[in-house]
């Protein structure tokens, strides 16, 4: 009886991953690359940003930073584990215009800024700006409820709620 009130505190099965960036919400299906729209990487969702700041959707670690900095690998307190690719080709770019302010290993905070993205230099230079959002343990999960909004404010819209498997 007091070990629920005492004892060690379980973590959460579920998660509300918020928008790591600022802008529009659009739905992975129109993302201009099938590795994307067709979910190959896993569900998720986009956002063709108006800010270049990247924060962390999640309390969590960041798993990987990729060498070109244009992609963050998160995993969150309740297992959740996220991709946040910025643009679309932009692994061309060799870092250029992206600033990392995380390394692999570290612990963040919802809202913490991972990346700066000079989003002007990658409009020029890649594809497009338009930057998924995905789950790559979808087969850990539970249930994945996205979200009817279509902006998003960096830190603070939650984009979906994930019901993690027991």
């Amino acid at each position: 009886m007091f070990k629920k009130w005492f004892g060690k505190k379980e973590k959460s099965a579920h998660e509300d991953v918020v928008a790591p960036l600022t802008g529009t919400i659009k739905p992975l299906e129109e993302v201009p690359d099938p590795v994307f729209a067709q979910k190959m990487m896993g569900d998720g969702i986009a956002i063709e940003p108006t800010g270049g700041e990247v924060v962390a959707p999640v309390d969590g670690e960041v798993v990987q930073v990729f060498p070109t900095k244009h992609a963050v690998g998160l995993r969150s307190e309740a297992g959740v584990e996220l991709l946040i690719h910025v643009g679309l080709e932009t692994v061309s770019m060799n870092g250029e215009g992206f600033t990392a302010h995380v390394k692999a290993g570290d612990r963040v905070k919802k809202g913490q800024r991972l990346l700066t993205v000079d989003f002007g230099l990658v409009q020029q230079k890649a594809k497009s700006t338009i930057t998924p959002i995905i789950v790559t343990n979808g087969d850990a999960v539970a249930s994945l409820e996205k979200s009817s909004e279509t902006t998003a404010v960096k830190g603070e819209t939650v984009l979906f709620r994930i019901e993690m498997k027991a």
